[in-house]
């Protein structure tokens, strides 16, 4: 089979690259490697393009056919998106319009999107369902709802169907592939707690201890990596046979404070971390914990690598082996 892996130069899309490689399917990267890295992927086609240059893109996926689309492209740091907010809804938003575009012209009728938790905005349930109000406190979150909305448009007019993935925080590596989290400019925490243990970054900063958590810091629910490709396989699966479109929460229904996830590092690695606090950012709910259920029995998923110790224990590994 043959797949486009929008962003597959990234983090999470080089990880799905693999996953299918190892599947001996074909997987093709789109990517613009505005902050992609080819050292990431191993014998693939790569389509050097913007999805907002309309003219190449037309030009380079002309006549391509794939079984699907998964589509990972996208800028995705939320401090950034208050700074450009224009950058955000034009890359993520009018890109995402200009693929569905393509793919509709080609007759590429499955989309697996990327989408965020950032949609809920400030929860109003500890564990938040799919149907939990969407009310976005970032233009990224918003950014990723009106591609949501934009979606299911789209849906109801031809023979097109999608799923929107809805992840909360992805971390660990995959080892056996040589792969993991890299970036020039590090904004998730633990790999920059454990490029903070290496020495390549000074003392950790810790946005806020006064949120209402038992702790002060912030709470969030992580998923490793290759939980998270795999359940993108099973959602492609599903609409492949259901035809259908869908929406589920990935994450691993538990939470850990910002300190709890120090802690942890500390442990795998045996080292200390060093850390000091600061002033709350912009657009960091106190607590973002999912329901997966829903995933559970849909796609029949189960994110068995995503036990805390597992996804750290791989990400130390992958950032041990850096120069």
């Amino acid at each position: 089979m043959n797949f486009l892996v929008t962003g597959g130069a990234g983090y999470i899309g080089s990880h799905m690259v693999s996953f299918l490689q190892k599947k001996n399917f074909n997987p093709i990267v789109l990517d613009n490697f505005s902050t992609g890295k080819k050292f990431l992927l191993k014998k693939c086609e790569i389509l050097n393009v913007d999805l907002t240059d309309k003219i190449k893109l037309s030009a380079v996926l002309e006549n391509r056919k794939f079984d699907a689309v998964f589509h990972f492209a996208a800028k995705s740091i939320v401090s950034e998106s208050y700074l450009n907010p224009k950058s955000y809804f034009n890359n993520n938003l009018e890109g995402t319009k200009n693929l569905v575009e393509e793919m509709k012209k080609n007759k590429n009728e499955i989309l697996i999107f990327s989408s965020s938790a950032a949609v809920y905005g400030n929860p109003i349930t500890k564990f938040i369902k799919e149907e939990h109000p969407k009310n976005p406190i970032s233009p990224y979150g918003e950014s990723k709802l009106l591609c949501e909305e934009f979606l299911a448009s789209e849906q109801s007019r031809e023979n097109f169907n999608y799923c929107n993935l809805r992840y909360f925080n992805a971390a660990g590596a995959d080892n056996l592939s040589g792969i993991g989290e890299y970036r020039d400019k590090e904004t998730h925490l633990i790999p920059k707690v454990l490029n903070s243990i290496r020495g390549n970054y000074g003392p950790i900063i810790v946005y806020g201890n006064d949120y209402d958590t038992f702790d002060g810091t912030c709470v969030r629910d992580f998923i490793h990596v290759s939980d998270l490709v795999e359940a993108h396989y099973q959602a492609f699966k599903k609409i492949r046979d259901e035809k259908k479109s869908f929406t589920y929460n990935l994450a691993n229904q538990k939470g850990f404070s910002v300190l709890e996830i120090i802690k942890v590092c500390e442990k795998i690695t045996k080292k200390k971390v060093n850390y000091s606090f600061s002033n709350r950012r912009k657009g960091d709910p106190s607590t973002l914990i999912a329901d997966c259920q829903k995933a559970k029995e849909g796609i029949l998923w189960n994110p068995s690598k995503s036990k805390i110790e597992n996804i750290v224990s791989t990400a130390w590994k992958w950032h041990a082996s850096l120069k």
